[in-house]
């Protein structure tokens, strides 16, 4: 009798421990959309105030791409992930070109490792360079853990409509632009 209660007792750990698992994973893997997740406004206004330099050195300012839909992809030239989803976010950019949509990569990187990563995939958009310090913008909008990939995707309006922690698709990403674009 004492073996079957210790069986149960570890059951019942092993099943609190899987939904523990489930519930954490999904809270450092933010998939918000339309209505799901809210974000601060203090959190857009300073991801729209940021003045970051490009990878020629030349300082742009998020805020000029207010008013079209803003794709804002956090990441680094030594993250596998980010390396992994930045062609087709590239090319997803390319097949949007024509319309009100603005593609950015920020860095955490030096301008360096960014010219020769941009000059092996011919990135389309500005690749911005920041610090490791951008990163607490990230936990704004739900990335607590200040984790790369991570992707804002901010509508016409300035609203934050998808975040996604981790790798985004070319497909995945151009239906949730595109759905954007047809609101």
């Amino acid at each position: 009798m004492k073996r079957a209660g210790q069986y149960i007792l570890i059951g019942v750990v092993a099943a609190a421990a899987g939904i523990a698992g489930y519930f954490t994973s999904r809270s450092l893997q933010p998939e918000a959309s339309a209505g799901v997740q809210a974000v601060a406004p203090e959190s857009i206004d300073a991801l729209f105030a940021l003045t970051l330099p490009d990878s020629e050195g030349q300082p742009q300012q998020l805020a000029q791409w207010r008013g079209k839909v803003v794709v804002a992809n956090f990441w680094a030239t030594w993250c596998p992930p980010c390396r992994k989803e930045i062609p087709d976010f590239a090319e997803v950019s390319r097949n949007l070109a024509a319309m009100p949509v603005q593609f950015v990569g920020i860095s955490i990187d030096s301008v360096d490792r960014v010219r020769n990563f941009d000059d092996e995939f011919d990135v389309p958009y500005p690749l911005l360079i920041a610090g490791p310090d951008v990163l607490k913008l990230a936990a704004g909008f739900g990335n607590s853990a200040q984790a790369l990939p991570f992707t804002v995707i901010i509508d016409r309006d300035g609203r934050v409509r998808h975040i996604k922690l981790g790798t985004l698709n070319r497909s995945e990403l151009e239906g949730k632009i595109r759905a954007l674009l047809a609101s």
